[in-house]
C-alpha cells in the first residue's frame, strides 16, 4: 500500500544546527485559515499524519507535519540528552520562525502533545488552538512502561513481512481490528529501507537515553501547570482512545474537570493512540476546527 504524495518536502534548521524535516501540505484555495502544526509520538514520524493532513489541506488549512529530531528524515542529534520535549519545542518554534508562521493550530499525538504543552510554556501566543491526541499532563505508568520497554531496542526484521509482524506485536493491543494490509501499511510508516535493503526502524535508538537516565521519574511527569496554561483561554480538544493504556479514563476525567470548556471525544475500540482517520476522531476534529479561524 503506497501513499499518494500530496505534500512538499521542507527543510529547516534547529537552534543547535540540525537539519530538520517537515511535510508541507498546501491548503486548498479559498478563505485563508490558520495552518496546522502536526507533531508525532515518541518513535514515529510525520507519515502518521498523512491521512488527516490531506483532509485538512483539502479543507483549506496548510499542514506542516514535522519529523522531530532523531526521527524520519530529520538529523540524528549528536547529544542524545537533547531528545527531550523542551528541545523539541524549540525546534518547532524554529520551524515557525523560518516559515513566517505567527500563529497556528497545534495537533500533537502522544509525545507531540507534550511538545505542544512545552511550546505553550515557552511562547503561548503562537498556539491559537490545540488538539491533544491521547496524551495528558500525567500518564498511566503501565502504558509508558510498555512503550519504554521496546523503544530503542534492536529488532530483527530482515523482510517487510517481519517488519509488519513487529508493529503488530508492539501495537496490536491498540488496533485489534487491523488486518494484514493495515499492518503492512503501518510498517511502511515506522520502518525505512536500510543500506542493505532490509527494513530498519526510522528513528535514532538513542531517543531512549533520556528515558533511561530519568529512571522512575520518567514514569510520573507532572505537567499540570503546562496543561493549565495550554487549555486556558484557547480552544482545546482532547482525543482519547477508548482502551488507551497511556491516557487512562481517570486522567482524562481530571483534565476535563481542570478545563471544563475543553472539547472531548473518545474513539471506540482504539488504544494508544488513535491514527485520527477513525470516523469519530475525524468528525470531532473537523467540528472543533469549524470554530477556529
Amino acid at each position: 500500500m503506497t501513499e499518494t504524495r500530496t505534500y512538499a518536502e521542507r527543510r529547516f534548521t534547529s537552534e543547535d544546527g540540525l537539519d530538520l524535516y517537515a511535510r508541507d501540505y498546501a491548503g486548498a484555495d479559498g478563505q485563508a485559515r490558520l495552518p496546522v502544526i502536526a507533531i508525532h509520538g515518541l518513535t514515529r514520524n510525520s507519515a502518521d499524519f498523512h491521512g488527516i493532513a490531506t483532509l485538512l489541506a483539502q479543507s483549506g488549512r496548510r499542514v506542516l507535519a514535522v519529523d522531530v529530531r532523531g526521527r524520519g528524515r530529520s538529523d540524528r542529534a549528536p547529544d542524545p540528552m537533547t531528545y527531550q520535549p523542551a528541545t523539541y519545542a524549540k525546534d518547532v518554534l524554529a520551524l515557525l520562525a523560518q516559515t513566517g508562521i505567527e500563529r497556528a493550530v497545534f495537533l500533537g499525538t502522544s509525545m507531540g502533545g507534550l511538545i505542544t504543552m512545552a511550546v505553550a510554556a515557552l511562547r503561548s501566543r503562537v498556539i491559537a488552538a490545540a488538539i491533544l491526541n491521547d496524551i495528558g499532563p500525567e500518564v498511566d505508568k503501565a502504558g509508558l512502561a510498555r512503550i519504554a520497554a521496546y523503544t530503542g531496542q534492536p529488532v530483527d526484521t530482515p523482510t517487510w513481512e517481519a517488519a509488519a509482524a513487529y508493529v503488530e506485536k508492539t501495537n496490536g493491543v491498540a488496533f485489534p481490528h487491523y488486518g494484514p494490509d493495515e499492518w503492512a501499511a503501518f510498517a511502511r510508516r515506522v520502518f525505512r529501507e536500510g543500506t542493505e535493503g532490509t527494513p530498519v526502524l526510522d528513528y535514532d535508538p538513542d531517543i531512549s537515553v533520556p528515558i533511561r537516565e530519568a529512571g522512575d521519574k520518567a514514569l510520573v511527569p507532572n505537567l499540570w501547570p503546562m496543561f493549565g496554561r495550554l487549555a486556558k483561554g484557547r480552544p482545546t480538544l482532547l482525543v482519547r482512545g477508548e482502551t488507551s493504556d497511556l491516557l487512562s479514563a481517570d486522567i482524562a476525567a481530571k483534565m476535563r474537570k481542570r478545563a471544563p470548556r475543553m472539547d472531548y471525544v473518545e474513539v471506540p475500540g482504539i488504544g494508544h493512540a488513535p491514527m485520527l482517520d477513525e470516523p469519530a476522531a475525524r468528525a470531532a476534529i473537523f467540528e472543533f476546527l469549524s470554530d477556529v479561524p
